[in-house]
């Protein structure tokens, strides 16, 4: 009986696969074709083309979608906040498509940092904007800072945050105050989180100055302080720094946030350990989304294989905090076509910063007018295929629905929509990222604001990372453990002490900045480059002391009304 024959052995697999023997006949080499065999299968698993009964991740794709949907379509319409008839969708699009393209075109010429013509290395010419000089009174007010406040401990910082924003009640609520007086608990939490925020472990902190024991401690880690409690204690001091930002100073709420991932190196030993090839190491991502105004609203533990375009997805759509999130800042590897499609269906703008622009290729709007957009023509590729989107609109509303209602994780929606995909309604969600990309495209080569927009928010998250490598300096910054719970653990409480570094720093800046001789000073530079993200007053290490009794001096008061434990 002959092998059966598949599409993972033909192309050009088909030359290794098959050899003719000394009498001409064909004949399958079984190595290679078991090769090729169950590398087709990955492929198909990943995309879910096939599938494993009784999975969960694996499982058949149709469990991902959900139950209720044709019952419910009109409401999960209009939740998603789209039109029911694709015509309306398709004729939005392709206006926006069409107004973009058509205003590159006339100014094209015009622009400095744009060429767009023939040639080898890529029709787009790109000249990134330059970046701008650091304003010098920001340095002044960061020294008064350290002048009024000296050098902060960093588990003071922990402590003015817990107590005035009353983020550790979330705790008591969830799994009771058991015996232990309020003040008690709340301290061993404190040392709970900065011994895994620090990466310095609980071992080490219990010697401090603070009269709690390494047992003590260890308990109410393992009583209190779960994963979503730590979470829900970083979404409180997030959502107590909105409420507390003089808005004539830092300006009005943001609604973007930029996102990107850290990498920290990790031991061997740990089945969440992995590769990375970028990073040129063995570890963990931690995923982060950071505001305008620095405030970390979401982060993620991530394989070093996740896709980081379901992770930017994920915590635009789950970050749990107060802020009214519309748009996404991202750098290439937070990007895709498919990317682009997704979040045009859950209303997300996806601003990336693209790397290889140069490569892009802006698609047609409408078919049958070839001298449309001339001065575009050497950068323009095919129309896109409408009708594609049309005949599968509602199974890729079906898919947004899902990641919406998390019927299914968002990397597992995600990972059917892979090239090797031939189901339809992959081809129709490229269809929609391919336009959205080229809407995008446009105006961001056009205007160089919205290119210096997308900068600053990305050097939001960059300054994010470099803080990481002050606070977790513990073990030279290696995660020393193979539990995946800790893993998370130690990421959300270096969220939570990063939180509060900003929280704290927020009310610093507002009470300098405040006096008039201070206020008058700031330029309109020198307000965009105002950030709560620093630590130069900050000391990171030494001995843990601890005393709930001593507070920093901020505001009229040093412990406000309803900053509570």
């Amino acid at each position: 009986m002959s092998a059966p024959a598949h599409r993972g052995t033909e192309g050009q697999w088909a030359d290794l696969v098959y050899r003719d023997d000394t009498r001409g006949r064909r004949r399958v080499v079984r190595m290679v074709y078991e090769v090729a065999t169950f590398q087709a299968l990955r492929e198909q698993l990943r995309c879910k083309e096939v599938w494993v009964v009784g999975a969960d991740r694996w499982r058949n794709p149709d469990q991902d979608l959900p139950t209720d949907f044709e019952a419910r379509r009109v409401e999960h319409y209009g939740e998603l906040r789209k039109p029911l008839d694709p015509s309306v969708f398709i004729e939005e699009l392709r206006a926006e498509m069409t107004g973009e393209l058509a205003a590159l075109d006339e100014v094209v010429g015009e622009l400095e940092w744009v060429e767009i013509a023939e040639r080898k290395a890529g029709a787009i010419k790109f000249t990134a904007p330059e970046a701008s000089p650091e304003p010098r009174n920001l340095r002044r007010v960061k020294a008064e800072v350290g002048r009024r406040w000296q050098v902060v401990p960093l588990i003071d910082m922990l402590k003015e945050a817990v107590l005035r924003t009353g983020c550790l009640q979330r705790v008591t609520a969830v799994t009771g105050g058991g015996h232990l007086h309020p003040e008690v608990l709340a301290e061993r939490l404190m040392l709970a989180i900065y011994a895994y925020g620090t990466n310095t472990g609980i071992r080490s902190v219990a010697g401090g100055d603070h009269g709690h024991a390494e047992e003590d401690i260890r308990y109410v880690r393992r009583r209190y302080l779960t994963t979503d409690t730590a979470r829900q204690i970083a979404i409180e001091i997030a959502n107590a720094t909105f409420a507390a930002r003089d808005h004539g100073l830092w300006g009005a709420d943001s609604t973007a946030v930029a996102s990107d991932s850290t990498h920290f190196r990790a031991w061997d030993q740990n089945l969440f350990t992995e590769w990375h090839s970028r990073y040129g190491g063995r570890g963990i991502l931690v995923y982060w989304h950071v505001e305008r105004g620095s405030v970390v609203v979401h982060s993620q533990t991530l394989r070093a294989s996740a896709s980081e375009v379901a992770a930017m997805v994920e915590g635009a759509i789950r970050h749990g905090t107060t802020m009214n999130l519309e748009g996404n800042y991202v750098d290439s590897h937070g990007q895709s076509e498919i990317g682009f499609g997704i979040t045009r269906l859950l209303n997300i703008d996806l601003l990336p910063r693209i790397k290889r622009i140069n490569k892009v290729r802006l698609y047609r709007p409408a078919a049958g007018d070839p001298g449309a957009y001339p001065n575009l023509t050497p950068a323009l590729t095919r129309p896109i295929n409408w009708d594609v989107i049309a005949h599968n609109y509602d199974q890729v509303i079906k898919y947004a629905t899902a990641i919406r209602t998390r019927t299914a994780s968002t990397e597992a929606i995600l990972s059917r929509f892979t090239r090797s995909a031939s189901h339809p309604a992959y081809q129709a969600m490229l269809e929609i990222g391919r336009a959205q990309r080229t809407a995008f495209v446009a105006p961001y080569l056009r205007e160089r604001d919205l290119q210096r927009e997308i900068e600053e928010g990305l050097n939001v998250v960059e300054s994010w990372n470099a803080a990481n490598a002050v606070t977790y300096y513990g073990k030279g910054g290696e995660i020393s453990t193979n539990r995946r719970e800790e893993v998370e653990m130690g990421a959300l409480c270096l969220r939570i002490l990063q939180a509060s570094l900003v929280y704290v720093n927020t009310l610093m800046l507002q009470d300098v900045l405040t006096e008039p001789e201070w206020a008058d000073r700031l330029t309109p530079a020198d307000r965009r480059g105002l950030t709560p993200l620093f630590w130069t007053h900050v000391r990171p290490y030494g001995e843990v002391r601890l005393d709930l009794g001593a507070r920093l001096t901020i505001g009229a008061t040093a412990n406000p009304p309803g900053g509570q434990m």
